[in-house]
């Protein structure tokens, strides 16, 4: 059956393997959800990711991250805009995670890229995920 938002996949994959403590996870690969695992990265959710064929397929290999006492830097991952139920915002409204402490993502005219990056722009998008 395909997989009728593939955003929300990746995400529920993470979340998972993150809660189960895997080392890491495999997801299939698109631009979007490259962006996604790169603003992962920068912002210190994961420890690193790499782009891999298999069969000649390609799959996005994300290493999860982990503190000292092995309870994982990722809390939580939240999908906001679905297919069914987009949700746009201005800059001036972009929601802050956890008073500051999250991230969110946002699809903008110049790119994927943060909330607070989006708010320093002055560009509004569709909010894709919150995380923290």
């Amino acid at each position: 059956m395909a997989v009728s938002d593939p955003v929300a996949d990746m995400l529920t994959k993470v979340r998972n393997a993150n809660m189960a403590k895997h080392e890491k996870v495999d997801v299939s690969t698109s631009k979007m959800k490259l962006q996604i695992v790169k603003i992962l990265k920068n912002e210190g959710y994961i420890k690193n990711f790499k782009k891999v064929t298999k069969d000649g397929i390609s799959y996005i290999r994300v290493f999860l991250k982990y503190d000292d006492n092995q309870s994982p830097v990722l809390h939580g991952i939240q999908r906001i805009s679905t297919p069914g139920r987009r949700v746009y915002t201005g800059y001036r409204g972009m929601p802050r995670v956890y008073n500051g402490h999250g991230v969110v993502v946002v699809s903008t005219s110049s790119g994927v890229i943060t909330g607070k990056k989006a708010t320093e722009n002055k560009v509004g998008g569709e909010l894709i995920c919150s995380i923290w």
